[in-house]
């Protein structure tokens, strides 16, 4: 078997596009010229309605965990309240990042597994009736659990209960969900690039709204590279950057735009969906337990919580014999889950891939045969969707 052909099917990184990898091996240009101005300022417009705002969207060079600091230090200071819905790991990791910089955290702690429903945000806000509430922080796609969060729902409760910024960490589904900025009340909105995007990990996306610009010109807390202050004004003097930007990958980031152009915005989520439903559909029929329910479950990553055969089993199994890498589980699910990753470059067909290998897979460790069956259902499920 050629395994030499590897599938990546992890919540990120994900598989890189052969022309965003050409487009990203052109020439360097310098990154103080007039050339990278316009790649700049074209990338960070046409990416406004991937992310639902009217502003240019700013690039950053670094992780998207950068990306979560970032939102964190540009908002709120030392000694300010802040609330954070934690439904897992990434959550988890906000809190984490507000509470390093002396903020007093109140931790809205949802069952891994579960959305944050509007009336449980509701109810804890209640309770802090009488605290100044400076921001609250939500993970708009739990990559951990493979949990989509209603944000539209809570950024309303966010804007009738509270005056707080209601701040978004999007990495893990920005390119793969409608998002309305306004509507949804978001006041910064953060992604990273390796996921639904398409691209090499690297850069990481700041969007925001009027009332989120002048929180950061007004926020005191200490930030040097991670100051969006300089990179809105280096974007609105120059269409540049403060510091040396990943200028390959912001090349990248242009043909990106491209291809989700010519596929059409709605056409992405149509996709994305798609394939959440197959792969669902698929691995229910394999007998396989899902996390989540399908009212929560993410069009970009499904966990799958095995009760027979060991979950990091299966996940070596498929490295092994079929060079098909997915992820693990992470914290209080390690060892207990197995993630497949679904955004960006992915079709229906590759989903067809992953579930012929767990067909096979499962007969190896000795269930009963169902080959063809979880194929079958996702077939369904594709066609009825043509």
């Amino acid at each position: 078997m050629f395994l030499d052909q590897t599938y990546l099917f992890t919540p990120g990184p994900t598989p890189i596009p052969n022309r965003v990898n050409a487009a990203m091996a052109q020439p360097m240009i310098g990154h103080r010229s007039p050339d990278f101005s316009a790649l700049f300022e074209d990338v960070a417009n046409r990416l406004k309605p991937v992310f639902g705002t009217t502003h240019p969207v700013l690039a950053l060079t670094s992780s998207g965990t950068s990306a979560l600091e970032a939102a964190v230090v540009n908002t709120v200071s030392e000694g300010d309240e802040a609330v954070v819905i934690v439904a897992g790991s990434f959550g988890d990791r906000l809190a984490s990042i507000a509470e390093k910089y002396g903020v007093h955290v109140h931790r809205l702690n949802i069952e891994w597994g579960k959305a944050c429903a509007p009336d449980q945000l509701e109810t804890f806000l209640d309770g802090l009736a009488g605290t100044q509430i400076k921001a609250v922080f939500a993970t708009f796609n739990e990559t951990s659990t493979g949990v989509l969060n209603p944000i539209h729902e809570l950024g309303e409760v966010v804007g009738c209960r509270t005056d707080a910024l209601f701040i978004v960490d999007g990495v893990s589904c920005i390119g793969a969900v409608p998002v309305d900025m306004a509507a949804d009340r978001i006041d910064l909105l953060v992604t990273s690039s390796q996921k639904a995007l398409m691209l090499p990990p690297g850069l990481a996306f700041v969007a925001f709204s009027d009332r989120g610009l002048r929180a950061i010109q007004e926020c005191t807390a200490p930030r040097f590279y991670l100051d969006l202050n300089r990179y809105a004004a280096s974007f609105e003097k120059q269409k540049s950057t403060p510091f040396t930007p990943a200028v390959s990958l912001l090349a990248g980031a242009r043909e990106v735009c491209t291809m989700i152009e010519e596929e059409g915005w709605e056409n992405v989520i149509r996709r994305h969906r798609l394939l959440r439903d197959m792969i669902r559909a698929g691995i229910r029929e394999l007998g396989l337990p899902l996390l989540t329910s399908e009212a929560d479950a993410s069009p970009t990553v499904t966990a799958v919580k095995p009760e027979q055969i060991a979950a990091p089993d299966i996940q070596k199994a498929l490295k092994k014999d079929f060079s098909i890498t997915i992820a693990g589980g992470q914290k209080k699910l390690k060892g207990k889950i197995f993630r497949i990753g679904h955004m960006g470059y992915c079709t229906p067909f590759d989903v067809l891939k992953v579930l012929t290998a767990l067909e096979l897979t499962l007969a190896k460790f000795g269930a009963e045969p169902r080959l063809g069956a979880a194929v079958k259902k996702a077939e369904e499920v594709w066609m009825k969707n043509a």
